[in-house]
C-alpha cells in the first residue's frame, strides 16, 4: 500500500510483522463485509475467506475463524468451548473486544488476546484471506499461520 494506513489497519499490520505472518494487507477498491464479497473482489473461492466472527460465550468474546463456505454451528462450538449458549456478539461487543468494526474483524491487532477456534476446513485451501481491521483490507495467510498467529486452536466449527 503507498498510502497511509487507517489507524485500525496499521495496529493489524503491525501486529502481523510482530507475529511474523508473511503475507501483506491489500486495500480492496469496495468494502467487503461478507465471505462472497471478498471472494468476489479477491478471484478466490467463498471458502478460502476466513470470516472473522466474535461471539459472547458467557460474557467473554470467542473468536470463530469460519470458511466463508458455510456457517458456524453454535451449539456445536458452545459444546466446544465448555457455555451452555453461545450468542452472536453486538456491534458495541464486537468492537469493545476487537477494537475493529464488524466486517474488518482481523484475526489479530486485539486490545488483548482473544480466546479462538480456527475452523479446521480452511485447511484444505493453500491461500486463505482474513479481514485487516476495516471492510475493505485483507491479508493472506494460510491455516496453519492463523492458528500460529492467534493462538487459535484448531477444530469443527459449521
Amino acid at each position: 500500500m503507498t498510502r497511509s494506513l487507517h489507524p485500525t489497519v496499521q495496529r493489524v499490520a503491525e501486529a502481523l510483522a510482530a507475529v511474523g505472518a508473511h503475507g501483506e494487507v491489500h486495500e480492496l477498491a469496495e468494502e467487503v463485509r461478507t465471505a462472497a464479497l471478498a471472494a468476489a473482489q479477491l478471484g478466490v473461492e467463498v471458502g478460502a475467506i476466513a470470516n472473522s466472527l466474535v461471539f459472547d460465550a458467557g460474557g467473554e468474546p470467542l473468536l470463530v475463524l469460519t470458511s466463508g463456505a458455510h456457517r458456524v454451528d453454535t451449539a456445536r462450538v458452545a459444546a466446544l468451548v465448555g457455555v451452555d449458549e453461545l450468542r452472536r456478539a453486538p456491534p458495541e461487543f464486537v468492537r469493545a473486544a476487537t477494537g475493529q468494526p464488524i466486517g474488518g474483524v482481523a484475526p489479530v491487532g486485539h486490545p488483548r488476546p482473544l480466546r479462538t477456534l480456527v475452523d479446521v476446513d480452511l485447511e484444505q485451501y493453500g491461500t486463505v484471506w482474513a479481514a485487516a481491521g476495516i471492510p475493505h483490507t485483507v491479508f493472506p495467510t494460510t491455516f496453519a499461520e492463523l492458528v500460529r498467529i492467534t493462538g487459535g486452536t484448531p477444530a469443527e466449527v459449521g
